[in-house]
């Protein structure tokens, strides 16, 4: 059960009311961690600046990309609601996660975000070198500051034990 509950949208300020309406006029839903996060429509707000990195991001990389990045970088942080969500968004495209097989650029991706995760002060050459191989300094900050709000999101997630929205429960692993 999540320590923070979740706003309830008849009680809360104007400014919280606003700050939801505008969440699910631009995305269309409206997430158990964005209702937790609402308590301050500030917090919301930066942790929403995901989105704007990943538009940022989208010249050179696609859906799918972004997807098994993000997946490893929840896997790595154990977030189970982080996992459901892009599980869900595989699923959503016509992919099936477990059946999907990594590109060499995908692998990068994958390897340089569990890395991140599991030793930020030492990722590999290896990765880097591979990476400034395909983008420029403007995509690498992008994708270091992305993973950044990603690690962000998945750490707010286990802290606070946000509750696994009903939707997400299909796409949990069984262990």
């Amino acid at each position: 059960m999540s320590h923070i509950p979740q706003i309830d949208y008849e009680t809360a300020s104007d400014a919280i009311r606003e700050a939801h309406d505008e969440e699910v006029r631009v995305r269309g839903r409206m997430t158990n961690m964005k209702r937790t996060l609402l308590h301050s429509p500030v917090a919301h707000r930066i942790y929403a600046e995901w989105f704007t990195l990943r538009e940022e991001l989208r010249p050179a990389l696609d859906d799918r990309s972004i997807w098994l990045f993000c997946h490893a970088i929840s896997k790595a942080m154990d977030s189970r609601i982080a996992m459901g969500f892009f599980r869900r968004a595989f699923a959503s495209a016509g992919l099936d996660f477990k059946a999907i097989t990594a590109n060499a650029e995908e692998q990068l991706l994958i390897d340089f975000g569990r890395a991140m995760v599991v030793n930020s002060k030492s990722v590999p050459d290896v990765l880097w070198d591979g990476l400034k191989a395909r983008y420029d300094a403007a995509i690498l900050v992008n994708l270091v500051a992305f993973a950044g709000i990603m690690v962000a999101t998945a750490l707010f997630n286990n802290v606070v034990q946000v509750d696994l929205d009903a939707d997400l429960v299909h796409y949990m692993d069984p262990a």
